[in-house]
């Protein structure tokens, strides 16, 4: 059931399966931008070699499809910039199991986050059917250039960045976030080193001016 079998023919990007309903299109930006600055600099066999070490983990599900478990951001913006394929691997194999039974599965193991854009748990079939219909989520965006600039640490909790996303969700208003992003995650980095957000994964500590 946890093989880890990797597949070295690539797949086709647009017929993988995500297991979330949102990305941050700003993170999906920042992806496209660094493809295609890896191209300018280093040209297609770099490129080739960067997927080879970016295989995308997915569990293979009902119907014998691939659903993508990590690296949504990634597959987006490749699938954007115009590749076709890309590797994978499959960490868990459930095609045997009906819709229902699957989907209770991956939500029992923190595999899939049926949450839109709102912070609000939605069913299953509200996750769409293929990357290039992910909608986005501007605090998922927040949390994740939060994150770079130091406000939390990478965790192995599951999701972790949507756990900080719906916290700031919370806490920034939205329109500060679509209009003055800068102001968003300087409000963002005194928000994620106070007290208040110890019990977020990855937390910091607060800072010493707090």
């Amino acid at each position: 059931m946890s093989s880890r079998e990797p597949v070295l023919d690539p797949v086709p990007i647009k017929s993988l399966r995500p297991t979330q309903i949102t990305v941050g299109y700003r993170e999906v930006e920042e992806k496209r931008r660094e493809w295609r600055q890896r191209a300018n600099d280093h040209g297609d066999k770099k490129l080739g070699a960067y997927l080879g070490r970016h295989m995308i983990p997915v569990v293979r599900g009902p119907k014998d499809e691939a659903y993508v478990i990590d690296h949504h951001h990634l597959c987006r913006a490749l699938l954007d910039e115009g590749v076709k394929d890309i590797s994978v691997n499959v960490v868990l194999d459930l095609s045997t199991l009906k819709s229902p039974e699957f989907w209770t599965y991956m939500d029992n193991r923190a595999l899939c986050h049926p949450y839109d854009a709102a912070g609000q748990r939605l069913g299953f079939k509200a996750i769409p059917a293929r990357i290039a219909d992910l909608e986005d989520d501007p605090y998922r965006s927040l949390a994740g250039e939060l994150r770079r600039a130091g406000g939390f640490a990478k965790d192995t909790t599951p999701f972790s960045e949507f756990i900080w996303a719906d916290f700031l969700r919370r806490r920034v208003k939205r329109k500060l976030v679509e209009e003055d992003f800068g102001s968003a995650l300087t409000r963002a980095l005194k928000l994620a080193k106070a007290e208040g957000a110890g019990h977020l994964p990855g937390w910091c500590g607060p800072s010493l001016a707090s």
